[in-house]
């Protein structure tokens, strides 16, 4: 019976393993990162256990592809194999397994016999082998992130040197798994080396300073895009600083009751001596970031009992205030009384109010009450070491709300953090702010803050690559008693721009008359501010730009234009562009063949008339030549009217009229003017009908 009740538990365990590796498509994610240097660095890594396995054995395959030279897209990609990866030979790791904690890690991931699994034979074993491919994928994966050297080594990294700034590339990663062994999808980035962007540096550092020791913590949800570690410095003088962690330091919270926007780390010091700290993050290609801002303070030896406000009673119409507090017994001989403190604000400036109150007393009456009253009781300490309460709120009634906030302001980054700081409400009964934040600004706007925020200053974080290209915020203030004040005026950020306008479309064209019409339907975009028309002579390798029709010409859907300055027996390609207020082009690259016609030029002939004498029996025939240089010949054509016309004779262009002799009367004449250009083709013809 025990035996089939052991079965069963390992089928259902083997089950839910799989099923939970096959909940989850495999496929292969890719970071870049360009630097400086002139060289992109490149980290991969599957996204799960099983295709990791298979990946070691197999291996990737690295190719990168040239998109656009210049700014110029390129009609077929330059493809280049940059080579096949897979995890160095165990020769090689022993050679720096040693010296590297986390080349030893990643090693023993990749070919360890066992990853510190116990229990073999028992249902413990069976668990824990279930879960030893996900834990060498896990650290594998963690080592790979602190140490970008180990990763290249894992076939999990490479740099690319050969790159140029004018140049912009995909590079795409390739399983080489065969498909009847795993279905892997590769993965790919686009990126160039115009793309990099210096390091922020970690924002939000903050420091509790205690009894010998003191509690940095510093908002990482920011930047988590960015660094997966960190390292403390710290300095006795504020100018030299030191690491106080020689490896770096990250964190693994999940959620639960831990605030995982924020990361902690705890230093031991001296009491009664200055001690300033600093951050610096550390990204997955061991780049180290600018440091954070400086925060200082002290170590103090604490009393180490601590008074506590129990209750508060209003007498006397509102004028006076009866506190208690607690304390216990044991201390009374460590100090050496209390004293009553008092304050506008909850984090201004305490006023002691009533001095010299017996280390016995735990009860007293405050008779100067004022519209917002802060109180703390403070033992003082026999050492020299004093401890306060918590301040405690003691208000008359009070049902006016604060003003309304004003002075909201902020900025997004390249990154999509949002900086928000608006003017500092004068009440003395603040308790914060909430913060809310729209993608429209008609819709209902959510809360971002849990709590009432205290500072005048907010952070957030966005996307910035989504289709909104603005977010909007509005605050409003709360005091002690949750009064709240209307919604500030809604703040409009937009946001950096990353997604280029969406294509015009050609929709018609038509070539007459020596000139091209041109129709099509503008850019759907919101942002655009403007169309540009490119042409080129057909197959050539440069677009020229010929007219930019701005923002106040795209009010209608349809745009009409004409290209007057065309040749005949030309083709012309032409292609129309969106242009958006951050200087992003749409990326179409269709563009429309029109065939002009070598008959359709200028006239080469104008003003052509007639002149009728019928006393000397001829007609005169007169016109006046726009170019001479360019025509070669006129040619006259001469016919009774619905009857056949015949050639009457060629002048040269010095020659603009000539006179008809062989007329009758009663007979309508028709001539046609038609002039011949050195180059072979024929001008519009001009027709003069003459009644005799």
């Amino acid at each position: 019976m025990k035996k089939i009740v052991f079965l069963l538990v390992y089928v259902c365990l083997v089950s839910i393993t799989m099923a939970q590796n096959t909940s989850e498509k495999a496929e292969i994610k890719v970071l870049s990162r360009p630097h400086p240097s002139n060289k992109i660095m490149l980290r991969w890594a599957p996204n799960t256990p099983m295709s990791f396995r298979k990946l070691n054995t197999f291996g990737y395959q690295l190719k990168r592809f040239t998109i656009s030279i210049s700014g110029q897209t390129l009609s077929k990609p330059i493809e280049k194999d940059l080579g096949l990866f897979k995890p160095a030979e165990p020769e090689e790791w022993m050679k720096i397994i040693e010296k590297n904690n986390n080349a030893a890690v990643m090693a023993q991931a990749i070919f360890g016999e066992s990853f510190n699994v116990e229990g073999q034979g028992t249902l413990e074993g069976i668990i824990n082998m279930s879960q030893e491919q996900e834990q060498r994928f896990t650290w594998a994966l963690y080592v790979a992130d602190q140490d970008f050297e180990v990763a290249k080594l894992a076939g999990l990294g490479f740099e690319d040197i050969e790159v140029k700034s004018t140049e912009k590339y995909v590079y795409k990663v390739y399983p080489l798994v065969p498909k009847n062994e795993m279905l892997i999808k590769d993965g790919g980035v686009f990126v160039g080396l115009q793309d990099y962007q210096e390091l922020p540096k970690p924002l939000d550092l903050a420091a509790i300073f205690d009894d010998g020791k003191v509690m940095l913590n510093w908002n990482y949800a920011i930047h988590i895009n960015e660094y997966n570690s960190y390292f403390v410095e710290r300095s006795k003088d504020g100018v030299s600083f030191e690491k106080l962690n020689k490896l770096p330091y990250t964190t693994l919270n999940s959620g639960g009751r831990v605030d995982t926007k924020r990361i902690y780390y705890t230093d031991s010091i001296i009491n009664n001596k200055t001690y300033y700290y600093r951050v610096k993050g550390r990204t997955p290609f061991g780049e180290l970031s600018p440091p954070s801002e400086i925060i200082s303070g002290k170590g103090l030896k604490v009393l180490p009992y601590v008074p506590k406000i129990s209750s508060k009673e209003i007498i006397n119409d509102n004028k006076s205030v009866i506190l208690e507090w607690e304390f216990m017994n044991e201390g009374n001989e460590f100090i050496s009384g209390f004293k009553l403190n008092q304050s506008d604000k909850v984090d201004g400036v305490y006023k002691t109010v009533i001095n010299t109150i017996k280390p016995t007393q735990r009860k007293i009456q405050f008779d100067e009450l004022t519209p917002t009253n802060y109180f703390t009781i403070t033992a003082i300490g026999k050492n020299g070491s004093n401890r306060e309460s918590y301040p405690v709120l003691v208000q008359p009634v009070d049902s006016i709300p604060p003003q309304k906030p004003i002075n909201l302001e902020g900025k997004v980054d390249s990154l999509g953090v949002v900086t928000l700081k608006w003017k500092a409400n004068a009440e003395p009964d603040m308790l914060g702010y909430r913060v809310f934040r729209g993608n429209n600004k008609n819709e209902e706007f959510s809360q971002l803050t849990v709590s009432p925020h205290l500072a005048t200053i907010f952070y957030d974080s966005i996307s910035v690559k989504s289709l909104n290209d603005k977010v909007y915020y509005k605050i409003v203030a709360v005091d002690q008693r949750f009064n709240m004040s209307e919604f500030s005026d809604v703040l409009t950020l937009k946001k950096p721009d990353f997604i280029p306008p969406t294509s015009p479309v050609i929709t018609s064209y038509q070539a007459k008359e020596g000139k091209v019409y041109l129709k099509w339907a503008n850019s759907q975009s919101t942002d655009v501010e403007k169309h540009e028309v490119y042409r080129r002579v057909r197959d050539s390798i440069q677009w020229n730009l010929i007219t930019s029709l701005p923002k106040d010409s795209l009010k209608i859907s349809y745009t009409d234009w004409i290209d007057e300055n065309i040749d005949g027996g030309t083709d012309y390609q032409y292609l129309i562009k969106a242009i958006d207020d951050s200087g992003l082009q749409s990326t179409n690259e269709d563009y429309l063949t029109v065939e002009i016609p070598k008959n359709i030029l200028e006239t080469g002939i104008k003003n052509a008339g007639t002149y009728i004498d019928k006393t000397n029996a001829f007609i005169e025939l007169f016109w006046k030549i726009i170019d001479k240089e360019s025509i070669a010949e006129i040619m006259v054509y001469k016919g009774v009217k619905e009857k056949k016309t015949t050639l009457l004779r060629n002048v040269p262009p010095v020659i603009t009229r000539i006179v008809d002799e062989d007329v009758h009367p009663n007979n309508v004449y028709i001539y046609i003017l038609r002039p011949v250009f050195k180059d072979g083709s024929f001008g519009q013809i001009k027709r003069l009908e003459v009644k005799y």
